[in-house]
């Protein structure tokens, strides 16, 4: 069990996120630092903090080329008017930028580096798309050198994640059912108004015929990846890996826009400024996983947190585990022994999205509004990673 006599309490005072556009959706107008610029503003207003106050802010973002390059998240900072004294680092975890990103933060704060941190994250695929900054197109090489093949084999995410089909006996049928389950209880999930403590409305471009701004805006307020599927539909669709493959476009999760951020800071700073915990970081952690099976990182990644914090599986009431693809949670599910129901309850990036870097900081938000919501004690938070990395936090509810 960790002794938290001797660490500083780190506390979330709040998370937002933008709603998860879908490819070429409503959030495909705008540039990425201004989406991600909008959900920090969000959050200061929300928040009442001042941003003077915030020591530094992390982001969470992969493809950083284009649009996304030179530190998104400074640009983003200081496209929204706050103080330029504060200072901002942009991170790549693969697909768990933003999760890294949060743990990074609880990092600085916890070792008295700064009082107070945002973290966040932002992705908008649609106009930077996935592998933007490794494409041969930009002439400057591949990320993969040849001694790489020395130690492992190269393989994709797509190819890992039917591997760990393979190796947990993960059937069609089975990923079929757990796609459906996400898009039903994400369907639930708006039907019940559950995500309304969390999203900032985004006020987007409208674009004419030749994509240039038309000079109004439309808001968006909801998620655009949900679909009204059947597990007969589902099972119409054509695998997206091998051609006898278990996963398809109904049961891998969406390319998605979207950003997330999450104001952190220590309890003492939290008393100081007035402000109410919504939740304790209770731990965190990243660790390295076989490369070539690659998305198996939530597994150990769980385990790590378990027991370093003595805790078990029973004593987490909420999991948000990134449905990168159906097997990686079913995979994650059979080595853990959940609680089904307490998995993803409101979907998940199947239904919802998957912004890649700021996938983290929305799965965190989403689990800090779900124990709120439910009044639960903890959630553990977990995302699989490019390259093989498993990011993990498990938080405690205060309010």
């Amino acid at each position: 069990m960790l002794d938290s006599a001797v660490m500083t309490e780190i506390v979330i005072v709040d998370a937002v996120r933008s709603p998860v556009g879908k490819r070429n959706g409503g959030l495909s107008s705008m540039h990425p630092a201004e989406l991600l610029g909008a959900v920090l503003t969000g959050l200061v207003e929300r928040t009442g903090i001042d941003p003077a106050e915030v020591g530094q802010l992390v982001t969470g973002c992969v493809s950083q080329v284009g649009e996304q390059s030179f530190n998104i998240g400074r640009t983003a900072w200081l496209s929204s008017g706050f103080p330029l004294e504060v200072p901002a680092t942009t991170v790549d975890t693969q697909c768990g930028s933003s999760q890294q990103a949060t743990n990074m933060a609880a990092a600085l704060i916890g070792a008295g580096v700064v009082d107070v941190a945002i973290a966040c994250g932002v992705e908008t695929m649609s106009r930077v798309p996935i592998g933007s900054n490794s494409s041969k197109k930009l002439g400057l090489g591949g990320p993969i050198p040849a001694s790489y093949g020395d130690h492992y084999e190269m393989t994709s995410q797509f190819e890992g994640a039917e591997r760990i089909a393979d190796k947990w006996e993960i059937s069609r049928d089975d990923t079929d059912a757990f796609g459906l389950r996400s898009q039903q209880l994400a369907a639930r999930a708006w039907e019940e108004d559950r995500f309304a403590t969390q999203i900032i409305p985004v006020e987007a471009p409208v674009l004419d015929e030749e994509g240039q701004p038309t000079g109004e805006t439309r808001t968006i307020t909801r998620d655009e990846g949900l679909r009204d599927t059947t597990l007969e539909g589902l099972g119409n669709l054509k695998p997206v890996a091998r051609p006898d493959g278990v996963h398809t476009a109904g049961s891998a999760s969406q390319i998605s826009d979207g950003a997330a951020a999450v104001l952190m800071m220590s309890a003492e700073a939290a008393e100081r400024l007035g402000m109410t915990p919504m939740a304790t970081i209770v731990d965190t952690c990243l660790v390295g996983v076989d490369p070539e099976l690659m998305l198996t990182g939530p597994i150990d990644a769980t385990k790590h947190l378990l027991e370093r914090t003595g805790l078990s599986i029973d004593d987490i009431d909420v999991f948000e585990i990134n449905e990168a693809f159906a097997s990686v949670v079913l995979a994650w599910e059979k080595e853990l022994g959940p609680e089904a129901d307490a998995v993803n309850p409101n979907g998940g990036a199947i239904a919802l999205g998957h912004p890649l870097g700021g996938t983290g900081a929305f799965l965190l938000t989403k689990a800090v509004h779900e124990l709120a919501r439910t009044e639960g004690d903890r959630a553990l938070i977990s995302m699989c990673c490019g390259g093989g990395i498993g990011t993990g936090t498990i938080i405690e509810r205060t309010s």
